[in-house]
């Protein structure tokens, strides 16, 4: 454990200036996306353009492929939490059925095995079925975000874990304290929204 904070430091102090702003503006993403903060999305969006180049010099195609339907995402999610607070004066944080999450968590497990194995075959991608792992439940995790449904951050913790470990692995070490943070603070995120969930139906009964 010595040996891997002594070689954090030693990377922080010779960290690449891409990696520090992406670290910077994806936590401020998910610091606004717990506040339910729309500016969540245009932080994101600048987030995902640094990502583009770090990934693709990684090999982490899959991250890297990801982060396109990202950009997609976050456009769709900022017009969707804009159309929501018109219309509402503040979108309001829902839930989905447990038949629905079953379907989803049964469609990333499909779409997993089917990406890993082709990014396996065709690729020279450094970690298919982990990277893949990411990036089905990550879009899973961004539709539901999007829609602003609090099983976002079920989909959300379980990739911060995956994502911390794999860029350990790829000795991506800012990116993997970045995720580190991330799990404590997707953990925030889902009781935080709970309780505004919890405040809605309260102030309608």
């Amino acid at each position: 454990m010595t040996d891997f904070w002594q070689e954090v430091i030693a990377y922080a102090a010779q960290i690449d200036v891409l990696e520090l702003l992406g670290s910077i503006f994806g936590l401020l993403a998910v610091w606004y996306l717990i506040k339910e903060n729309i500016l969540t999305w245009p932080a994101g969006i600048i987030y995902i353009f640094i990502s583009f180049v770090i990934f693709y010099r990684t090999k982490l195609y899959a991250d890297l492929a990801l982060h396109f339907v990202f950009l997609v995402l976050n456009i769709y999610g900022w017009y969707f939490w804009i159309k929501g607070r018109k219309e509402k004066s503040d979108l309001p944080v829902t839930t989905i059925s447990f038949k629905f999450l079953t379907s989803i968590t049964g469609g990333c497990a499909v779409g997993i095995w089917i990406m890993g194995t082709l990014f396996e075959r065709y690729t020279d991608a450094a970690v298919p079925y982990w990277d893949s792992a990411t990036t089905v439940l990550s879009l899973a995790g961004m539709w539901l975000t999007a829609r602003k449904k609090i099983e976002n951050w079920y989909f959300w913790i379980v990739v911060d874990i995956l994502a911390t470990g794999i860029y350990i692995y790829k000795e991506i070490y800012f990116y993997a304290t970045l995720y580190g943070i991330y799990i404590v603070l997707a953990s925030i995120g889902y009781f935080s929204w709970k309780k505004s969930m919890e405040n809605v139906a309260a102030a309608r009964t």
